[in-house]
């Protein structure tokens, strides 16, 4: 829930300093009162995407955002299941997968966020409540559409705190290794996205981790500048 208007000069900012990369995809996701603002500015130099969506297409949900108005409003992408969705919201496993199953309704590619609490990961349940995930908040055709999988230690958001590369490595094996036993080949190719308080210093390090395919950035894509040396850190 950050951005006003005075923050389309940040959008205007990046595309400027952006020098484009061939395997390099860059995503904005505004407030959805952003959204066809930020979609004019950008043109075809960045992605836009929701932070959320309805699973219906329309209907009397009073102050949801449907899909199919998110790339009415100039959206090619949408995240789902965000931790803070799921904390604040109480969002089920199956709510985020009928969401994402709205997103590709629409045409739009879905980045579907996971993540485990700290008391999990103390636990040892780490790798468990992420399988659990996977497998019920990711749809059984996921690998027929444009999808990432952001995972995000939800006690590492907006909080400073990083795991460490070991850390974040094992986990993303993990992922990877569910997805290539659900989907086989196609689970091979789903991107793999880390979030979790990643900025420019350490951003370098966290996206030469194997198999992490890119960064779900909070608070550091705010300003440009910080935002763009995240994305020339990518290898």
């Amino acid at each position: 829930m950050n951005g006003l208007d005075t923050s389309v000069q940040e959008v205007k900012a990046l595309i400027a300093g952006l020098k484009p990369r061939p395997g390099i995809k860059v995503v904005i996701c505004p407030p959805a009162t952003l959204v066809a603002r930020v979609a004019k500015e950008a043109g075809a130099a960045v992605g836009i995407g929701g932070q959320d969506c309805h699973p219906k297409v329309s209907g009397a949900f009073t102050g949801d955002i449907s899909a199919e108005m998110l790339k009415d409003a100039g959206a090619t992408w949408t995240i789902v299941g965000h931790s803070e969705r799921r904390q604040y919201h109480h969002e089920s496993d199956e709510l985020i997968a009928s969401k994402a199953e709205a997103g590709w309704r629409a045409g739009l590619g879905v980045m579907i966020c996971i993540g485990e609490t700290e008391a999990e990961r103390v636990a040892g349940k780490h790798e468990a409540v992420i399988s659990h995930q996977l497998a019920h908040s990711v749809p059984a055709d996921a690998a027929a559409h444009i999808v990432a999988i952001a995972y995000e230690p939800i006690w590492a958001i907006g909080t400073g705190r990083t795991p460490t590369n070991d850390d974040i490595a094992a986990m993303h094996r993990h992922i990877r290794a569910e997805l290539v036993k659900r989907f086989g080949e196609a689970g091979k190719k789903i991107e793999i996205l880390y979030g979790g308080s990643v900025n420019p210093k350490n951003a370098k390090e966290i996206l030469a981790q194997p198999e992490v395919g890119g960064a779900l950035v909070g608070g550091a894509s705010l300003k440009a500048v910080d935002f763009l040396t995240i994305i020339n850190a990518a290898p």
